[in-house]
C-alpha cells in the first residue's frame, strides 16, 4: 500500500495558520499595531478602508528593520524575541511566534517600507500570497510602514463570511481602544475612509481614558491602587450610576497586553455587589502587573487569554481593592440617601451640656367644656359651645343653593359592571405578568406578552421605514445625549436610517448629539435607551450582510420600547395585544425567531385528570 502522509506546501500552511491568527481585519490590526510598539514607536498611524476589507495600513516611528530582517520577517516562526523555549515565560514584548506577518501575508497583498536610523535608505518588499514579487531600495522615513490590501483575496469563503462594514469597524475600534489604552505613553492616531476618528496625545492613564471615550468619562471613574508582592493593581473602575447593560468599556491589562478573564470579571462583579442595579454591568480600566515567570500567555493564537498560578490570590485581591475603593471614595451606599448634612452636631459642640427647651402647659384648657374660660394663647372666646359654629348652616343647605355648584367624588371602580356580566365577557387574564391567557373553542392560548409586543412593534417599525411614512413628534426642548466616539461613529453611520424612524438630528458632533424630535411613541426618557441597545446589537453582531440597516433598527427599537415581562396589563391592553398580534405577518414567532405562543388544548387538560 502507498504512503498516504505527506507534508504540506507552505503556502497551505500559512493559510492554514491565518485562520488561527487572522480571522477579520481587526485581527490585521491588532498584530500590525503590536509589531509597531514592540518596535519602540513613540507615534503610531493607522489608516483603515472600507472597514479593513480594501486597506489596513499602519506607519511608526520606531527602529526599523535591515534588508535581511525585512525579508526574513514574512517566514514562519521568524522572531527577534525568542531563543530558547525558556524565553517564553520571560515575555515583555507583543508578538513573539513569529507568524503574524507570515500569515497575514499568505491571504493579501502586503507592501512594506522599512528604514532603520543608520541606513541612508529604507527596503521597499511587494508580497502577494505568500509570494515575493518585488524588493528595491527606497527613500522613506525612519521606522516602518506596512498597507495590508485586499485582504482574502485568495479566499473568497472567508471573505463572505465578514460582517458588514459597520460591524467590522467597530471590531476594528474595539483593537485599537485595547491596544492605546494600554500604552498611554503612545500618540496613536486612526483614520477610516479620510476621516479622523482618533487623535490620541501621550499622557498619563486617565488622560488616555478620557480622550478615548469622551470628556464625560472623567466624572464616571473611581481610582483603584494596591500593591502587594503577588501582584500591583492600578487603573480605574467606572461609579455605579454609570453603569449600562453592555459590558462595553471593561478592560484588564496583564502586563501591559489585553487579557479577556471571566474569573477575574466575577471578582468586580463581587465588588459591586449590592450597589449595582440588576442587569447592569460596571465598566473598568485596571492594569495587573505580576511576575512574567507567574503566568502563561501562550495558551492561545490570539493572545487574549492568561493562565495564572494562583488565581484564586489574585481574585481575592482584586475583589477587596475595588470594594475598598469603593468605600474610600464614599460610593457604596448609605441607610440615609437624603440626609441633611446641616442637621449634622458640629464638632465644636460634641463637649457641650445639653439644654433641654422650657415649655408651658395649660395642663386645664379643654376646648370642649362649657364654660367661658379663655386660653391664654386666644384672643377670641372659646368658651360657647362648639356646636354655635355651625349654626346657621341648616338653613342654607337648601338643593336651589347647590345647583350650580360642581364636585368631585371618589371613583369606584369595583361597582361599575355587574361581576355576574362581567365574568361571562371576560376571556383574557394575566398569568405572572407575564403570560397572557386567551380562552378559544379548543382549549386556551398562552401568550408571551413581551415577544408578542416586540413582534407588533418590529413589523410597524419595519414598515414605516420600507415606505418612509415615519411620524415625529416634535420636543419642547432639544434632547441633548453624549456617547463615547466609537459609539457616536456607529450612529453616524445610521443616521439616515434613523430618521427614516421618525429621528430628527439637529446637530451631530464627536461625542455630543442634540434631536429635536422623536418617532411617535417613544418617550423623551426611552431614547438614550434605544440608542444604547442599537449600539449594543452592533457589537454583538446582531446585523448580518443579509439583514438591511432598517430591519436591524426595527429589531433594536422593538427590543427596546416592548412591553416587559413583570407589568402589570390592563384588561383592554391585553386585548389589543392579542388582536394586534394576529393581524401581523409572522405572529408566530418573535424578531429573534423565538417561539410566541403556544396553545394548550381541552383534550390535554383531560389527560392531566386521568
Amino acid at each position: 500500500m502507498a504512503d498516504i502522509i505527506q507534508l504540506l506546501p507552505d503556502h497551505v500552511a500559512n493559510q492554514i495558520a491565518a485562520g488561527e491568527v487572522v480571522q477579520r481585519p481587526a485581527s490585521v490590526v491588532k498584530e500590525l499595531l503590536e509589531n509597531a510598539i514592540d518596535a519602540g514607536a513613540t507615534t503610531v498611524k493607522l489608516l483603515v478602508k472600507n472597514a479593513g476589507k480594501t486597506l489596513i495600513q499602519v506607519i511608526d516611528d520606531g527602529k526599523g528593520m535591515s534588508v535581511t530582517d525585512a525579508r526574513l520577517s514574512f517566514e514562519r516562526h521568524a522572531t527577534s524575541k525568542i531563543k530558547v523555549a525558556d524565553d517564553l515565560f520571560n515575555l515583555h514584548t507583543k508578538g513573539f511566534r513569529g507568524e503574524a506577518l507570515a500569515s497575514i501575508a499568505a491571504i493579501a497583498h502586503v507592501e512594506m517600507k522599512t528604514k532603520q536610523a543608520s541606513d541612508e535608505l529604507g527596503t521597499l518588499l511587494t508580497v502577494e500570497g505568500s509570494v515575493f514579487k518585488s524588493q528595491e531600495a527606497v527613500a522613506t522615513p525612519n521606522g516602518s510602514s506596512i498597507a495590508v490590501k485586499n485582504l482574502f483575496f485568495n479566499i473568497p469563503a472567508r471573505r463572505n463570511f465578514l460582517k458588514s462594514d459597520t460591524v467590522e469597524l467597530r471590531h476594528i475600534i474595539d483593537e485599537f481602544h485595547r491596544v492605546v489604552l494600554a500604552h498611554p505613553s503612545i500618540g496613536f492616531s486612526m483614520y477610516h475612509n479620510g476621516s479622523d476618528l482618533f487623535n490620541l496625545l501621550k499622557g498619563n492613564f486617565r488622560q488616555r481614558i478620557v480622550s478615548t471615550f469622551g470628556g464625560k468619562m472623567n466624572e464616571k471613574l473611581v481610582p483603584v491602587e494596591e500593591t502587594t508582592e503577588v501582584i500591583n493593581i492600578s487603573g480605574f473602575v467606572g461609579k455605579p450610576e454609570y453603569a449600562k447593560k453592555s459590558r462595553g468599556e471593561q478592560f484588564f491589562f496583564v502586563n501591559n497586553r489585553f487579557i479577556k478573564s471571566p474569573y477575574l470579571n466575577h471578582a468586580i462583579s463581587a465588588a459591586f455587589e449590592g450597589v449595582l442595579q440588576p442587569g447592569k454591568h460596571p465598566c473598568y480600566f485596571l492594569n495587573l502587573e505580576v511576575n512574567p515567570k507567574s503566568i502563561d500567555i501562550n495558551i492561545h493564537p490570539t493572545k487574549t487569554e492568561i493562565k495564572f498560578d494562583d488565581e484564586q490570590t489574585i481574585y481575592a485581591i482584586l475583589r477587596a481593592a475595588v470594594k475598598h475603593s469603593l468605600g474610600q471614595f464614599s460610593i457604596a451606599p448609605v441607610l440615609d440617601f437624603d440626609r441633611d448634612k446641616n442637621l449634622d452636631t458640629p464638632y465644636g459642640s460634641e463637649n457641650t451640656p445639653t439644654t433641654f427647651p422650657k415649655i408651658e402647659v395649660d395642663r386645664t384648657f379643654n376646648p370642649f367644656s362649657n364654660s367661658n374660660q379663655t386660653p391664654p394663647s386666644y384672643s377670641k372666646p372659646v368658651g360657647d359651645a362648639w356646636e354655635g359654629l355651625y349654626v346657621g348652616l341648616e338653613s342654607k343647605s337648601n338643593a336651589d343653593d347647590f345647583s350650580q355648584v360642581n364636585y368631585e367624588s371618589d371613583e369606584m371602580t369595583s361597582s361599575i359592571f355587574d361581576d355576574s356580566i362581567e365574568q361571562k365577557t371576560q376571556k383574557t387574564f394575566q398569568l405572572h405578568n407575564k403570560y397572557i391567557i386567551n380562552t378559544i373553542k379548543s382549549g386556551m392560548l398562552v401568550i408571551d406578552q413581551n415577544r408578542a409586543h416586540e413582534r407588533i412593534l418590529y413589523e410597524e417599525f419595519l414598515h414605516k421605514t420600507t415606505v418612509n411614512e415615519a411620524v415625529s413628534q416634535q420636543l419642547l426642548f432639544p434632547l441633548h445625549l453624549k456617547f463615547s466616539k466609537s459609539d457616536n461613529t456607529i450612529l453616524k453611520g445610521l443616521q439616515q436610517a434613523l430618521e427614516t424612524t421618525g429621528f430628527i438630528f439637529s446637530s451631530f458632533t464627536d461625542e455630543n448629539i442634540e434631536l429635536t424630535g422623536v418617532p411617535v411613541g417613544v418617550k423623551e426618557s426611552e431614547v438614550h435607551i434605544v440608542f444604547e441597545q442599537l449600539i449594543h446589537d452592533i457589537e454583538h453582531e446582531v446585523p448580518d450582510v443579509n439583514f438591511s440597516v432598517s430591519d436591524l433598527l426595527s429589531k433594536s427599537l422593538a427590543k427596546s420600547l416592548a412591553i416587559k415581562n413583570g407589568k402589570k396589563l390592563e384588561r383592554e391592553e391585553q386585548e389589543y395585544i392579542i388582536n394586534t398580534l394576529f393581524s401581523c405577518k409572522e405572529p408566530s414567532i418573535s424578531p429573534a425567531n423565538k417561539t410566541v405562543f403556544t396553545t394548550l388544548k381541552v383534550e390535554e387538560l383531560d389527560k392531566k385528570f386521568n
